[in-house]
Parts: structure tokens; C-alpha cells; sequence
């Protein structure tokens, strides 16, 4: 095309991979560099980091547009968003007609070239002046036609690909007509496409999955897609493997190779024969089950094959893909397409309930789209299950998926009766992998299998059956079903044999043993068990054989960072034992009380008081005031007080229930220390750092000791001992700390445990106070994007980061942004905690703080009042809170020009800071300061410098001593 070589990066959309690869192979052919992902990048590589360098290196990007490029849901909308922002030189070329309105405002003035609706010398005429400005060659490429070359139709073997709007549907097809509703599975078509061109010889690759997972979908998309890659492209219907002799003579007739004297099997072997030579072919075998009939009949040659199965062994005959559900995104993203009334949440939800199933959600489409509404739809979905999925239009799919679940659990149960029993028994757990290995400790206990309680090779020998039906998804250590698959056959289940399945379900679980739920090496094995044990089908309630591993399961979620989960767990749990024990009973009792801990930890501390009350007055009755059970329960309602606000009447509480515990269990045991941990950190609350740095110091040596360095508790010791040296004006040595425990409990906890967050946020905190303000945004950002997501938005949590970050906007100088951050959280503070709790108050300080530097001075007057009014009531007149409100407003006052109440103001600040803090505090120093420059506007010029050259002085000792020491 040129002499001059260049580097190109093309842009496009999943469906116009055909283009990408005809535009990539010419620019190639013509002597320039191409970067192409399908070409350049594997599976598993950061696209992300791909594409930003890509960007950053390449000569121009050429992007290809058409209507799937401007969907709001495909990933090339970053795409070309970065590539506009870094990249000068855009070349745009429409593969279809497109509007101005349709192109993003960002790419509509750039000048675009239109390669649709040309041939082959004019595209490529086209695309010549598109990246060279109008230079041509002295003699054109030649062109390859429609004509069968020498060489494959694989790219990656040199064979030049087709021009796709050319070429059109190959003259040799008999493909149904394209499903315009298709959506999503771009990685799955990219990896079946780069897998048929992997090879010189034939490939065969096989889809299998589920029914409903979409097989036959995406080979029908393919085959669409691609289809002017192909000279042939044939579809065979293999459910009746028997008729594929049929099939193939039907293809070797339109061939002209058919012989009608000399009958279908000789006919199809022709075929076959014929295909060895044939070139650009494409065979589909749709919904193929028997790997042994259909092994004879396979073509070899150097076209493809694409086998479509819910059976998933193809080894030996094919390379297998299996096909999962649809991800979250495409769920949603298909079901506003289809339901452009429904919003993201009710997508969301909608895509959960029935399992991000391909089939359901053309079914729930159908019915929606007819009249019912989305609520209603997800009522009957929970109630009916069966009868609802027996409704739903879902065009491309071959019956409803009630109906294909009839069809293939009566195969089953004729030909494999204790398959149909271990089908029905995992219908009655939950949704996640079932471990094969429960079934194996309890099979003697089962009395719904079938067959010898001794069988070595139960369950895999029923297992087996369930895999080429379809109906479960297997490995070597676990089995799963899906969700709507297990509704439908509890719906088909009678009660009778209900109550049976669910005996042994119970059988099953309670054989489960995963460890201390308190150690995260425990977790995973916790997670797997705690999803059967917490499904809204389980009812489990009742069986007194899993009351200790429901509890320890409760436990479990919470200490893992799931109050949500602990939550569903334990209200249901509470109300049947409350019943049928009575409340007094000591299961029922730590059943409210994990119930209590849930709701604060899930955000609403002023919803768990009742139920910590309530367990700590029967337990003191049941179980007197000393015993570990109740002083657990004082323990948690001295936190519960902590979290309303009352911090000084917490402080009380816990040093009663430390005293207690010291005396009861011993100054090491676990419970102890965590009472010690929680008076430590009530004495930071109430400003006495001094002595709450002691207490975790302590504290921390003996959780190492007792518990070793890396469990959450010691992690927790050392997370509140860094707040405590920052609260001292310990800056770096707090930075240290934080940032070594995060790096533990990140390792441990895992990135978005609520622990984690916490410390993330802390450390970004003292990142801030270390000057180092754009590194501690970037880490608030990300703090507050996770606690939303884990959280919610008005989780006290979440509330501390947005918090926070306005803080930090404040201090970028983005006081607009601050202000509004602050509006919202002092909102939301107010209305979960009330006027005066510290954190709203901290929210109403920081929003006066930014009103000041905006000019609005007297409205940072009032709010600086109000705030300090009320933390002198809440917190008293010390506590380093108070003296900030009121060091803020004296500096306020001063900005008013009313000097001598900020004068006054300010020296009873500072006296009040050195008895509390000293005076080599930050904040001592700042108080300092600004009262020698109130001085200054008063004329008091001398006094001011004194004042100055006293502080100095004090600087001075104190850092010859520190010399001295060292």
C-alpha cells in the first residue's frame, strides 16, 4: 500500500471479527505492523495492560464502525474512548450504514471511509486511502475471489480472507435463518473461531453444556458470522445419529456428487471422500450424544467441524469447550435490550433468580413481553417454578426448559434409576458445587439411593448419566446442578419423598466438618458448606442434628465479612427455635446473638440493640453475670453502645467486662484480650491515646503469642495500635504499620473483607496526613468503590470513606466536589445515626471547613457552632474533637474579622491541647500558629513572635534529646 511502514492497532467489535481479520491480513501484506487481540494476545493476558500499551506505541488505530461498536455495552467503547484521548490519528471505516447520531459525539466529526457495499478491488482501494491519504501502488494486489484457493482459510497459515460483505452466504447452505435476539458470548465465538483455525488438517470442536445453555446458538451465529470464510456450510440435525447418512447425501446431491441408485451410505462415504480434497467447508452436528456413532462419520479434510452437546466426553474426538451460563453482564445487557422498560436492578435480579440461564431468559423475556409484570414474574419463579418455566417464547430453542428437563430426567429414570435418585437428592441442596466427597462419608446413611450402601464406585457411577444428559456439570471432585433444573424437580417431587430427600440431605451436611470457622484457612471449605446449608429450599430448621454446625456456620459469616448472609441465616433460625426450644434455650440464645452481630455489622447498630440486650439480660439470668456466654454478650453490647455514639458509657462496660473475664478465664484467653482490644480502643475514642497506645502494645504481644502474627485477631491489635501512634501524631511509624497490615490481611482476608477495606482506608489516611495526597485519593476512591459494593451505600463504613475522600478532594482543591460529598454523607449520617452522633458530627465539621474555603464564611460560622455546641455535650470539652471544632471556629471567626473571640477562642484551645496531647502535637503546633496570627491582626506583633520563637525553642529541645537518646 505504501513504502512507509507503519503500525496499526485495529478497533472493533466482537461480531465484525471477519472485517478485522481482512483489514489486518492486507495491512500485513502491504509491509505494515498490525495488532490485532485475536492475533497478538492469549487468552488469560491483561487486556487491559494490552491495550494501553498497544495504544500508547502504535502509529494510528483503525476503527471499524458499526452499529454493535456503539453499543453502550460492549467493551469497545472504552476502547475507542482511550484511543481518542491518546491517539491523534483515528481512521474510522463503516462496515454498515450508520447515522451521525448513532457515532459517538467523540469519533462523528472525524472523516470516514464506507467499505460496505463495495467488492473486493474497491474495498481495498478504499482502505489504501484511508491509511495512506490517497497514495497507490503502481499495481494493484491481486485479487483471490470467491474461488477455492490453494491453502486454507485460516489466517494464521497465510490463506487471505475474504471480504465479508461480498461474499455473502455460500452457494452450498442450508442454515436457518440468523437469531436477531442474539446477544453476548463473544469470547466463546472468538475461541471457537481461533480454534478452527488452529489447524492445516480438519478440526472438530465440541460445544457441550446444559440444555438451554445456548449450543446451538452460538453455532448458528457462527456459521452466520462467518460465513463468507466458507465455500460449504452444512447443518445437520445429529439427534438421531442413525439418519446421518441421510444428512450427508441430502449435502453430497447439492455437490453433484450424489448417486441416487447407489443409496445413502454409499452417498454419504462419497461425501466424505470428496471433503478429503474440498476446501473452506463447514459441517455442524447439532445436538450429537453419542460419541461411538458419531465418531465413523466424522469428516476429515481442511475444512471444520463444530459438534454441539449436552454430553461433555468428546476426548479423542474432538476438542471440547464447555459451555457455561451466561456471565452477569450479558444477562443484564440481553434483558435491557429485549425489556428497554426494565432497569438494572430488576435486571440484575431477574438474571440471579433464574441463574443466568440463556433459555430462562428467553422464556422470562417471552412472558414479560406478553403482559405480566417483572415482579409478578419473580414471585411465581420462587412459588411455581415449574409451571412458570412451561411458559415464554424462547424462538431457537427447541421446547421450553420445564418441558426439557421432563424429557430428559424420564430417560433417566427408565435407563439409570440411582442416576434419577442422586439427581433428585441434589436438586434439595443449594445451587453451588455439591463435593462428591460428602456423598461418599454418608452413603450408608442415604435411604433414597438405590443399589449396595458398599458400591466402590458410587457415586461416580451415577454420576456418569447425569453428565451426558445434560442435567449436571461435572469434576473430579464436585457435582452442580443448576438452579431452575433443581426447582423444577422439587416441584415434581411429592411430599412424602420430599421429606425423605431432605432427611438425607440433613444426613449429608451433618457429617461435614470444616474446621474453626474463626481461621481463614477454613473459609473455603465454610463457603461451600454454608451455601447449601443457607438456600431458601433447605429448611433445616427443624432437625436438632445441625443446630451446632448451623451456628458455627452464622459464626462463620460473619467473622468471613458477610453480615447479609449471617442475616438470612439466623432470622428464620431465631423465630423456629424461639418456638420450638423456647428463648431461653441456650441454642436459640446464640442464635440472637449472632443475629445481633449480623445487623450491626451489616450497618444498622441501632436495629441490633434490642437483641443484644435481650440475650445479655436471659443469659445473666440463665447463666448468672460471670459465665463466658454472658460476658460475651456484655461484650457485645458495650460494642453496640460504642456504635451508637455512646462512647463513654461503653468505656464503663468494658472495663467491667475485662475485669470479669481476667478474673474468670485468665489474662491470655482469647476473650480477654478482645476485651482488652475494645477498652483500648475506647480510650482512643474518649482522646486518652497515651494509654490506649499501652493497651494494644500489650494487647498485641499477646495475641502474637497465644494466637501467632497473622490471625485477625492479632491483625486487629495491630490495625487499631497504627490509629492510636497516627492519633499521637506518630505519622510514619502508623504508615508502617497500616501498610504491613494490609499487605496480611489482603494475603489472608482477601482483598474486599471488610477488615481489609478497613485498613486500606486507614492507611490512606495517614497517607493524606504525610502529604502524599493524590496516592491517598486513589486508594479512597477504590476503598469507597468496594465498600459500596460489599456494604451499600449508607453502611457506616462506606460513610467513612466518602468521608474521607471529600476530605481529600478538599484538599486537592476540588472544593465543589468536596462540598457535595460532604452534603450527601452528613445527609445519610444524620439519618441513620441522628444530629449527635460523632460521625455526623465529623461530617458536619468537615462540610463547614470546606463552606469556609469557598467564601461562604457565615455559613461555616453557624455550622462550626452547632458542631462544636454539641461535641462539647457528646464527647466533652477535651476530647481532641471538641478541639478541633473549636480551633476551626475560632480560625473562622478571625476570617470575620472578629479577632478577639478568636483570640480568646483559640488560647483556651491550645492550653486545653497541651494537657491532652502535648505540646509537640500537630494539632498543638496548628493551634499555635493560628493564634499567633490572630495576635499578628490584632497588632500584638511582639507578643505573636514570642509565642513563635517559644514553639521553636520547644521544637528544638525536643529533637537534642531525641539526638541524645539515639
Amino acid at each position: 500500500m505504501t513504502d512507509a511502514t507503519q503500525q496499526f492497532f485495529i478497533s472493533y467489535a466482537g461480531p465484525d471479527r471477519p472485517w478485522a481479520e481482512w483489514v489486518g491480513w492486507y495491512l500485513e501484506e502491504a509491509g505494515h505492523q498490525v495488532i490485532l487481540d485475536v492475533w497478538d494476545w492469549r487468552a488469560g493476558d491483561n487486556l487491559v495492560h494490552h491495550m494501553d500499551h498497544a495504544l500508547e506505541t502504535v502509529d494510528a488505530v483503525v476503527a471499524l464502525f458499526s452499529k454493535s461498536y456503539f453499543d453502550p455495552e460492549r467493551w469497545t467503547q472504552e476502547e475507542w474512548t482511550a484511543a481518542v484521548a491518546r491517539r491523534d490519528r483515528v481512521i474510522p471505516l463503516a462496515l454498515e450504514p450508520i447515522t451521525t447520531v448513532e457515532v459517538h459525539p467523540l469519533l462523528a466529526a472525524k472523516l470516514r471511509r464506507d467499505l460496505h457495499g463495495l467488492d473486493e478491488t474497491t474495498a481495498l482501494a478504499t482502505l489504501r486511502e484511508a491509511v495512506n491519504g490517497g497514495t497507490r501502488p503502481t499495481s494493484p494486489p491481486p485479487f483471490p475471489g470467491t474461488t477455492p484457493t490453494n491453502g486454507s482459510a485460516a489466517v494464521s497459515n497465510g490463506t487471505k480472507p475474504r471480504l465479508p460483505s461480498t461474499t455473502g452466504q455460500p452457494a452450498v447452505w442450508n442454515v436457518r435463518r440468523r437469531n436477531p435476539d442474539f446477544s453476548g458470548r463473544e469470547a466463546e465465538i472468538a475461541q471457537l473461531r481461533d480454534g478452527l483455525l488452529s489447524g492445516q488438517q480438519a478440526v472438530v470442536r465440541a460445544l457441550h453444556g446444559m440444555g438451554g445453555v445456548g449450543k446451538t446458538q452460538i453455532a448458528l451465529e457462527y456459521a452466520h458470522r462467518f460465513a463468507g470464510q466458507y465455500d460449504v456450510v452444512w447443518w445437520i440435525d445429529a439427534e438421531q445419529d442413525d439418519q446421518l447418512p441421510v444428512h450427508y447425501t441430502e449435502l453430497a446431491d447439492r455437490l453433484g456428487i450424489a448417486k441416487p441408485e447407489a443409496g445413502s451410505e454409499h452417498n454419504a462415504r462419497a461425501l466424505l471422500q470428496h471433503l478429503r480434497t474440498a476446501q473452506r467447508w463447514l459441517i455442524i452436528l447439532d445436538n450429537a450424544e453419542n460419541r461411538e456413532q458419531i465418531d465413523p462419520w466424522l469428516p476429515e479434510g481442511s475444512g471444520h467441524v463444530v459438534i454441539t452437546s449436552r454430553n461433555p466426553d468428546w476426548r479423542g474426538i474432538a476438542h471440547q469447550t464447555g459451555l457455561d451460563v451466561f456471565s452477569r453482564p450479558d444477562s443484564v445487557s440481553y434483558l435491557r435490550t429485549q425489556i428497554p422498560s426494565i432497569t438494572s436492578e430488576e435486571a440484575d435480579l431477574l438474571a440471579r433468580d433464574v441463574g443466568d440461564l440463556p433459555l430462562a431468559l428467553a422464556q422470562a423475556v417471552g412472558v414479560i413481553g406478553s403482559g405480566m409484570t417483572i415482579g409478578r414474574y419473580l414471585e411465581l419463579l420462587a412459588t411455581n417454578t415449574a409451571r412458570i418455566l412451561e411458559e415464554g417464547d424462547a424462538p431457537g430453542y427447541p421446547a421450553p426448559l420445564a418441558a426439557a428437563v421432563g424429557i430428559a430426567t424420564t430417560g433417566l429414570e427408565s435407563d439409570h434409576p440411582e442416576a434419577a435418585a442422586l439427581l433428585r437428592l441434589g436438586a434439595f441442596f443449594g445451587p453451588d458445587p455439591i463435593p462428591t466427597r460428602w456423598l461418599e462419608s454418608a452413603r450408608s446413611r442415604l435411604s433414597t439411593i438405590p443399589g449396595d450402601p458398599g458400591d466402590l464406585m458410587w457415586p461416580h457411577a451415577a454420576l456418569q448419566p447425569l453428565s451426558r444428559y445434560g442435567l449436571a456439570r461435572l469434576d473430579h471432585e464436585t457435582f452442580q446442578i443448576h438452579r431452575l433444573t433443581q426447582a423444577v424437580l422439587r416441584d415434581h417431587t411429592g411430599p412424602d419423598e420430599a421429606g425423605k430427600v431432605r432427611g438425607d440431605v440433613a444426613a449429608v451436611l451433618s457429617s461435614v466438618d470444616p474446621g474453626n470457622p474463626e481461621v481463614p484457612d477454613t473459609w473455603p471449605a465454610w463457603a461451600a458448606l454454608a451455601s447449601h446449608l443457607i438456600a431458601h429450599h433447605a429448611d433445616l430448621s427443624h432437625r436438632p442434628e445441625l443446630r451446632p454446625l448451623l451456628l458455627k456456620t452464622a459464626f462463620f459469616l460473619i467473622r468471613s465479612g458477610q453480615p447479609r448472609g449471617a442475616l438470612s441465616l439466623t432470622t428464620p433460625l431465631r423465630k423456629v427455635w424461639a418456638g420450638e426450644l423456647g428463648e431461653d434455650h441456650p441454642d436459640t440464645l446464640s442464635c440472637t446473638q449472632y443475629l445481633g452481630h449480623a445487623t450491626a455489622d451489616g450497618g444498622d447498630v441501632v436495629g441490633a440493640l434490642p437483641f443484644v440486650e435481650d440475650t445479655l439480660t436471659r443469659r445473666r439470668r440463665v447463666l448468672g453475670d460471670d459465665h463466658p456466654d454472658t460476658l460475651q454478650s456484655a461484650n457485645d453490647l458495650a460494642a453496640t453502645t460504642s456504635g451508637v455514639g455512646k462512647y463513654a458509657e461503653a468505656r464503663t462496660m468494658y472495663e467491667d467486662t475485662l475485669r470479669r473475664r481476667r478474673h474468670v478465664l485468665g489474662d491470655n484467653h482469647p476473650d480477654t484480650l478482645q476485651s482488652a482490644h475494645n477498652l483500648a480502643i475506647a480510650l482512643n475514642q474518649a482522646g486518652d491515646h497515651a494509654e490506649a497506645r499501652r493497651m494494644h502494645e500489650d494487647t498485641l504481644r499477646r495475641r502474637q503469642h497465644t494466637l501467632g502474627g497473622n490471625h485477625p485477631h492479632t491483625l486487629q491489635s495491630a490495625h487499631n495500635l497504627a490509629i492510636a501512634l497516627h492519633d499521637l501524631g506518630e505519622i510514619m511509624e502508623a504508615h508502617r504499620m497500616h501498610t504491613g497490615t494490609l499487605q496480611r490481611r489482603r494475603h489472608s482476608l482477601g482483598d474486599d473483607h471488610p477488615s481489609t477495606l478497613q485498613s486500606a482506608h486507614n492507611l490512606a489516611v495517614t497517607l493524606h496526613n504525610l502529604g502524599k495526597t493524590e496516592e491517598a485519593h486513589r486508594m479512597h476512591e477504590d476503598t469507597l468503590r468496594r465498600r459500596r459494593h460489599i456494604l451499600g451505600d449508607d453502611h457506616p463504613s462506606t460513610l467513612q470513606s466518602a468521608h474521607s475522600l471529600a476530605v481529600t478532594l478538599h484538599n486537592l482543591g476540588e472544593l465543589d466536589e468536596a462540598r457535595r460529598m460532604d452534603e450527601d454523607t452528613l445527609r445519610r449520617r444524620r439519618h441513620i445515626f441522628g444530629d449527635d452522633h460523632p460521625n455526623t458530627l465529623e461530617s458536619a465539621h468537615s462540610l463547614a471547613v470546606t463552606l469556609h474555603d469557598l467564601g461562604r464564611t457565615e455559613e461555616a460560622h453557624r455550622m462550626h457552632e452547632d458542631a462544636l455546641r454539641r461535641r462539647r455535650h457528646s464527647l466533652g470539652d477535651d476530647h481532641p474533637s471538641t478541639l478541633q471544632s473549636a480551633h476551626d471556629l475560632a480560625i473562622t471567626l478571625q476570617k470575620l474579622r472578629r479577632y478577639p473571640e478568636a483570640a480568646q477562642l483559640l488560647e483556651e484551645t491550645r492550653d486545653r491541647l497541651r494537657l491532652t496531647l502535648g505540646d509537640h502535637h500537630t494539632r498543638t503546633v496548628a493551634a499555635t500558629e493560628s493564634l499567633a496570627h490572630t495576635w499578628t491582626a490584632m497588632g500584638k506583633r511582639f507578643a505573636a513572635q514570642r509565642l513563635l520563637a517559644g514553639q521553636r525553642k520547644q521544637a528544638k529541645r525536643r529533637l537534642d534529646r531525641k539526638k541524645k537518646r539515639r
